[in-house]
Formats: structure tokens, sequence, C-alpha cells
């Protein structure tokens, strides 16, 4: 059975950090790409980063560039999300994915609708 199993959101204030984990299970680690994605209230759900553990490659959106770092322990088949310099508007339910690295051409996409499994969301609220 395939499981993604997001955790270590919270509550933080503007300029924290947190670091969200997505422990993977159930199918072949290094043969798909995990992302990231969020979803605020009333808003629609967006791509944050990915990574591939077979080859390192990482993608990140330019709302989180510099601030957020993607990494993959593949020993542990879990991704982590470092967020620095959280702003407000990083205030959303965090999710993570798995997606086949063949199918995406082993090159990194964050189009949800390529993402096969869904973990369930951690939230992360960042207070003004």
């Amino acid at each position: 059975e395939v499981q993604l199993q997001a955790s270590g959101g919270g509550l933080v204030q503007a300029g924290g950090s947190l670091r969200l984990s997505c422990a993977a299970s159930g199918f072949t680690f290094d043969d798909y790409a995990i992302g990231w994605f969020r979803q605020a209230p009333g808003k629609e759900r967006e791509g944050v980063s990915c990574i591939s553990s077979s080859d390192g490659s990482t993608y990140y959106a330019d709302s989180v560039k510099g601030r957020f770092t993607i990494s993959s322990d593949n020993a542990k088949n879990t991704v982590y999300l470092q967020m620095n310099s959280l702003k407000p508007e990083d205030t959303a339910v965090y999710y993570c994915a798995a997606a086949r690295y063949y199918k995406m051409g082993y090159v990194l996409r964050i189009d949800w609708s390529e993402y096969d499994y869904w973990g369930q969301g951690t939230l992360v609220t960042v207070s003004s």
C-alpha cells in the first residue's frame, strides 16, 4: 500500500522556520519524484518544490526560491522541506505527493496532475 505521511507543520511567526517531512512507503522511492504542494483557504493548489531522489534534481516555485530547500534521505525514504524566512502568505495546508519520474521524461515538473499519490496535509500557519 502506497503511503505518504506529511508532518512538521505548526504555528510560527513571520521570519521563522519550519521543516516538513514526507515519509514514503509502499513503492520504489528512487523511481518517483516527490513534490510539495500547498493550498491556502480560498486559493488554488500551488506547486512549491519537488525532487528526484534518483538524480538529485530539484525544482522550486519562484515564490519560495531562496527561502525553501528540499532534500531527500533515500535511506529513510523521506523528503524534507526546510522553510526559512516564512511569510504570512506561506500559510497553507502543505501536501506531499509522488509522481513516476519516467512519466515526466526524467524532467522535474510541479504540475499536480502528474502526481499519482498524495499524503494527508500538514497545516503551516505563519503569523505576522
